[in-house]
């Protein structure tokens, strides 16, 4: 699988290490930066990691700020990208299953490494459940950032 990495600064050294994680379980990554600690800005590298799924350079993303809800709420804002900010391995399995969720968000200074590894090993691991009240409810999402896209241009 292919999977594409980004942080802000705060996240970088968490990046670095989630990087060598997936490298390390023969993961292909796509690392969009940061690539130093220089103060930067989240929402830059959310709309890169969801640029990179919806463009099919990546399958899936990981993406990392301090403490994860800035960058999730960024990333949320992409049509068809689906992050959610996931601190527990059952949150980071049961949002790819149920929500088909392709963005993991996490926040660097909220969890350690070891965790943030088990997070992205449950949500490389997870599958979309394909179940009939998941798919509806995929559906209705769909609808919603359609019908709000059209909104916005209306305006």
């Amino acid at each position: 699988m292919k999977i594409v990495i980004g942080s802000d600064h705060a996240g970088f050294q968490l990046k670095v290490a989630m990087g060598d994680v997936l490298r390390s379980l023969g993961q292909e990554v796509l690392d969009i930066g940061a690539f130093n600690e220089n103060p930067s800005d989240y929402p830059d590298f959310a709309e890169a990691v969801g640029r990179a799924v919806l463009d099919g350079r990546a399958e899936r993303g990981v993406l990392i700020c301090g403490s994860g809800v800035g960058a999730s709420v960024a990333a949320n804002k992409l049509a068809g990208i689906r992050a959610a900010v996931c601190h527990d391995s059952y949150s980071a399995h049961q949002g790819v299953e149920h929500d088909d969720m392709n963005v993991l968000v996490l926040g660097s200074r909220i969890i350690g490494v070891k965790l943030a590894e088990d997070l992205v090993k449950a949500f490389l691991a997870a599958k979309f459940s394909n179940e009939d009240r998941h798919v509806r409810r995929l559906n209705k999402i769909r609808a919603l950032e359609t019908k709000f896209a059209a909104s916005k241009t209306a305006a």
